[in-house]
């Protein structure tokens, strides 16, 4: 493949085409392909979706100039049908376990990592009349910007119960750090609390 500064190098030097190997087996996938690996295939869907390729056409396109191995889009197409889907869901849990300090350090990454999570709090109307939410219920949001390797709050800011979270990121956004995950986490009530299912997203 040629050299690039693409994600791809960066996933080759983390999770090798020897990692991957013992997971086929598992999963009982020979692949005898040579001109298109299931590794190909895994740099491929990566690289897509990081850069944001619109489907397999556009993939063909953009693929050779970020070191991917050029192939045409029916090729691209038939082997994603062919590989099993636990395959990625395998390598995905792989790559969140490897989103650590160590990793950051070999792979030469001088940011921070910033973490931005949002905790709702909800009181009867009369309480904040100016932030309705729905029904009788009233409430806010506080958004945080959270150092990750160190544990510390690095910003706050508050909006209204029913704001998207994203429209918070741009007061929490550092440049110098590098954002990895949005986290909704708790739903706060002053009577009562409740825990809904976290979500995690990596940008």
């Amino acid at each position: 493949m040629k050299k690039s500064t693409s994600l791809s190098n960066i996933l080759q030097s983390v999770i090798p085409p020897e990692r991957m190997k013992p997971i086929l087996e598992e999963l009982g996938y020979i692949d005898v392909a040579r001109k298109f690996t299931v590794y190909d295939l895994f740099l491929f869907l990566s690289e897509a979706a990081f850069q944001q390729w619109r489907g397999y056409r556009d993939g063909e396109q953009q693929m050779a100039h970020y070191g991917q191995r050029a192939v045409d889009h029916s090729t691209l197409s038939k082997k994603a049908k062919q590989v099993p889907f636990a395959l990625f869901k395998r390598l995905l849990a792989i790559m969140i376990e490897l989103c650590n300090r160590k990793t950051k350090r070999s792979l030469g990454i001088p940011k921070e990592l910033l973490v931005v999570d949002s905790t709702q709090v909800t009181v009867g109307m009369g309480r904040l009349p100016w932030a309705p939410i729905r029904g009788q219920k009233s409430g806010i949001k506080l958004h945080v910007a959270i150092i990750a390797d160190r544990g510390e709050l690095h910003r706050v800011t508050e909006t209204t119960g029913n704001e998207h979270d994203l429209n918070s990121c741009a007061e929490l956004i550092d440049p110098t750090r590098i954002l990895v995950a949005i986290v909704l986490t708790e739903n706060t009530s002053f009577s009562t609390l409740t825990t809904c299912k976290s979500s995690v997203s990596i940008l």
